[in-house]
């Protein structure tokens, strides 16, 4: 075969599937490890342009594979008049890069709203992580809750993060079911990769059994019920060791309630990347006591680690614990059920390998940022046929 022929069909080999006909265009104002994982995910199978503020990404675009073109923008704050010329200027960019979809990665942008009716007919999908802001979540409740869901209803498509999720979802805001899709939350790859860049290992006792508690500490995470049952296991596990880690409501607060305070190690406090990292290694099991909740961060990290976890069983986590066979599941608000599944597990050690395993095969398989995006290319070829695009 001539040379020139051999290089046409070897070309012709590698021509892109129907699939790299897609340019997507993400935009979010925050949810960077979420953003992360799915941008990095997408971007192995179509081209992917991402908006986000400079002031949040700027120190985090290494995280983000190269392939993805990240567009830094001096995004205002919601109570800023400069939105204005901020959505104007935006939507001069989406019609010069000209992507074939849209997707809003969270619905908790109040001025996106001004610009969503000028990106016409381009399809818009939302993601909508929380169909309600969580008991105690200060943060979320500053939006006015008309502006998380309009964007919603002037999305055609919006996603959540599980059959139950989705099932509200067509209720709460009166979507036609076909239009509801379930994407799982990516695993959270960045720490446990931060970890091995940094030579980090598992600082080892061999009599602790250490539990871990991480994330933004607010009412509907449960720590009273973590804290009853710390309380109620007694000297079931002498070398307990109880780490809370995360900004928010001050555990303190619940010293009455403890067993033994020696027991914790507590950093209310912002808790920066390396230090992350090495609580999750330290850690033999992740607990997860939430009142309500949609989905979890904390879990998709732990997968990644390879850390088994007990749950309650709220929104998505007992679903997901239970399919993927990475822990426990409890009722929300039991401190006697919660306290069980712990003393099961530290005596089980062999149980709570198992588990643990099975998170990192669940992490690194069927949820991994790589598996959700080629779900997600499946989902926008779908939501673009549909819109005649």
């Amino acid at each position: 075969m001539p040379a020139r022929e051999a290089v046409a069909e070897a070309a012709a080999s590698r021509a892109p599937a129907p699939a790299a006909r897609i340019r997507a265009l993400l935009m979010v104002s925050e949810l960077e490890d979420y953003t992360i994982s799915y941008a990095n995910g997408l971007a192995r199978h179509i081209p992917v342009i991402l908006g986000v503020p400079r002031r949040r990404y700027e120190h985090l675009t290494d995280w983000l594979d190269p392939a993805v073109d990240t567009r830094l923008l001096d995004w205002p704050r919601h109570r800023s008049p400069a939105n204005l010329r901020f959505v104007f200027e935006l939507s001069r960019m989406i019609r010069r890069e000209r992507p074939n979809i849209v997707h809003l990665l969270s619905n908790t942008t109040l001025w996106l709203n001004l610009a969503a009716p000028f990106w016409r007919p381009i399809p818009l999908v939302t993601t909508v992580h929380d169909l309600q802001v969580h008991p105690g979540d200060r943060e979320t409740r500053v939006l006015p809750s008309w502006a998380t869901s309009l964007i919603v209803r002037q999305s055609a498509d919006i996603i959540v993060h599980g059959s139950r999720l989705q099932r509200d979802a067509v209720a709460q805001f009166g979507k036609v079911p076909d239009r509801v899709h379930v994407l799982p939350h990516p695993t959270i790859q960045r720490y446990a990769q931060l970890a091995r860049r940094q030579g980090l290992a598992r600082r080892r006792d061999a009599k602790a059994f250490t539990i871990l508690f991480f994330g933004r500490i607010f009412a509907y995470k449960g720590l009273s019920s973590l804290i009853e049952a710390e309380a109620l296991l007694g000297e079931g596990i002498p070398n307990l060791r109880v780490v809370i880690a995360g900004r928010g409501d001050d555990p303190w607060t619940l010293r009455h309630k403890m067993g033994d305070p020696t027991r914790y190690d507590i950093r209310n406090r912002y808790i920066d990347d390396a230090e992350v990292a090495q609580a999750f290694l330290d850690a033999d099991l992740v607990v997860l006591p939430y009142t309500e909740a949609s989905q979890s961060g904390v879990l998709n990290v732990a997968a990644a680690f390879g850390k088994p976890a007990v749950v309650t069983d709220v929104g998505e986590l007992g679903s997901t614990v239970e399919e993927a066979r990475m822990g426990l599941v409890v009722p929300p608000d039991d401190p006697a059920a919660l306290a069980q599944a712990i003393r099961s597990l530290s005596e089980r050690r062999g149980l709570l390998a198992e588990f643990g395993l099975n998170a990192r095969a669940w992490g690194n398989g069927p949820n991994s940022p790589e598996a959700v995006g080629a779900r997600a290319v499946q989902l926008y070829e779908d939501i673009i046929r549909e819109a005649g695009q």
